[in-house]
Formats: C-alpha cells, structure tokens, sequence
C-alpha cells in the first residue's frame, strides 16, 4: 500500500501505555495529527523511523512528530535521513532539519537580524578551556550545552566561579562535538520561556513553559509545567518574522523565546525538526498542519 503521509515517532512511543501519562500525552498529540490528515483525505500510519520492516518507497512523504531520540542515536539517524530523503518528501525537509540540527543557526538568524540571547559557539576540539571561554565572554551565570542536543541532554548552568568544577565534562564533551555557551536568563526561573508554534507560515497558538521550583529546565521530564498563553502582536509578529527568516521552506516550527533584562524579545531556540507543538492547546492547529502538507503534495513545492 502507497501512503500519502507516514506518521514518525521513535520506537519507545509506539505502543499506547494507558497508565503512563507520557504515553497518553504523546499519542493524543499523534492521534490529533493523524486524524486531521485523514480528514484532509490523505492515507496515513505511524511508524517508528528506525522501522527495519518498512519499505520507505511506500511512502510519499514523512511527518517527523516524535522522534525523541534521534540526537541519542545521532549515527545511525543521519544515514537513515539521507536515505529516506531519496526516497520520499519529508516535512520539514531534509535540507531543513540539516540545518537546523546544529544551533550554530542562531547565528545565522542573528545575522538577518532576528534577535537570539547572546550565544558563543565552541567548536569540536576547542583547546581552550572552559574557565578560559567563560572568562573571554564576561558572563557571571552561564548555560552549557551541545550543539546538537534536545530535552536539555547535557545542559549544565553554573557561575563563572565554578567553571572550574566542569572542566573535566566539558573537556569530554568537547572533543566529540561541538558546544554552545550562553548567558543564563534569570527571567526563565520567574516568567519560564514562551514557545508560539507557526504553521505553514502563521502563528497559531502559544504556551508558557516553566520550570519546578529549584530547577531551570522547563521541560516536563524535569518536572516542567506547561500552560495557556495569549500571545501579543509583538509577540506573533517576532515568530513569524524568525520563521521568514529561515532559508528553507518551513511546513511547522516552534519558536522559544524569551524577554531579556531590557524586555526585548529573544529567540532562545526554532525547533522545526520534531518538536512538541502542543497541539491538545489547539487541535484546530493539527488541521492546519494537514492542510499544508496536502497542498505542498499536491502542488510540488519544496
């Protein structure tokens, strides 16, 4: 059987576990995005990405939602895309995820002037250490973490005093990949981040994400909470203007922001490979993503 859309998640996600909230939560968000393909007429699955038994011809495209551990398994993800993206369409693209898996594109959208939080980029092998770079920065409360990363993996806050007690994690981590260093925004622990979700270009709603109390992290593996926020104009027009910014095609992304001391608007990351687009907010948003993706199908846009 030809699909229109293969649905990807990760193998851990298949199968439904109705006493997991985690589980419940997930598929409920694919459910919501399965069923609006369908009402948008296409022939849909959901299928793991690492699916063995799948023939990805089979498919004329690929909707990347919950493939949570694809920066885990990094070395067999990028030959598995590189294959897949011969085969079939992806949404987002191939090329897209390429460049946006490294958060060396923060760069990039600060030099077409969107507005990111200050971000130094380490390179893989960097021979300078850690107290070195956070010394040359001048930064007092800082955030390590990896270029290539997601659900926080190895993201550590500390003051610029105590570098000296990472030196040895960051020595390791350096020599297999690359790293960012960033000043930590305090507002996170008071206001949380914003995250508005674009779809095929518009806004289309917004949550608040903030951390438990003692914590930094927002996401709900560590205790985050989620709720409902009421994005403004100025809010709305930032993200779209930070996802026109993007050299690619871009079907849906989610655009973390926060406000800094100034109360300026910053990006903090544009996740527009699989991320949570929270959905159950706005169910309404999964037909919109479906609508989309169908009129790219059929019209042949990249």
């Amino acid at each position: 059987m030809l699909f229109d859309v293969v649905v990807l998640t990760d193998s851990r996600q298949l199968a439904f576990r109705a006493d997991d909230w985690y589980s419940r939560q997930v598929h409920r968000e694919d459910g919501l995005v399965l069923d609006a393909l369908r009402d948008a007429g296409l022939t849909v699955c959901r299928l793991a990405w690492d699916d063995a038994g799948f023939d990805w011809r089979q498919a004329r495209s690929l909707l990347f939602r919950t493939t949570w551990d694809y920066f885990e398994r990094f070395g067999e993800f990028a030959p598995w895309l590189e294959r897949a993206s011969r085969q079939c369409r992806l949404f987002n693209a191939a090329e897209l995820i390429r460049w946006n898996l490294d958060k060396r594109y923060l760069v990039e959208l600060e030099n077409k002037g969107v507005a990111i939080v200050p971000t130094r980029y380490i390179e893989k092998g960097e021979r300078r250490s850690l107290a070195q770079l956070v010394d040359a920065s001048g930064w007092q409360e800082l955030i390590l973490k990896p270029a290539v990363s997601g659900n926080a993996r190895h993201t550590y806050r500390f003051d610029a005093g105590d570098a000296g007690r990472l030196e040895c994690v960051f020595g390791e981590l350096v020599e297999a990949e690359s790293m960012l260093l960033q000043p930590f925004q305090r507002q996170v622990l008071e206001d949380g981040e914003l995250s508005l979700m674009v779809v095929d270009g518009r806004f289309s709603h917004a949550i608040r994400k903030t951390p438990k109390s003692g914590d930094f992290r927002v996401q709900d593996d560590y205790g985050g909470s989620v709720h409902p926020h009421a994005a403004s104009d100025e809010e709305i027009a930032f993200a779209e203007a930070a996802v026109r910014a993007v050299p690619f095609d871009v079907l849906y992304a989610r655009v973390d922001l926060i406000r800094d001391d100034a109360g300026r608007l910053a990006i903090m990351e544009l996740e527009m490979i699989e991320p949570e687009l929270f959905f159950r907010f706005r169910p309404e948003a999964a037909g919109q993503l479906a609508a989309g993706l169908r009129r790219r199908l059929a019209d042949g846009a990249a």
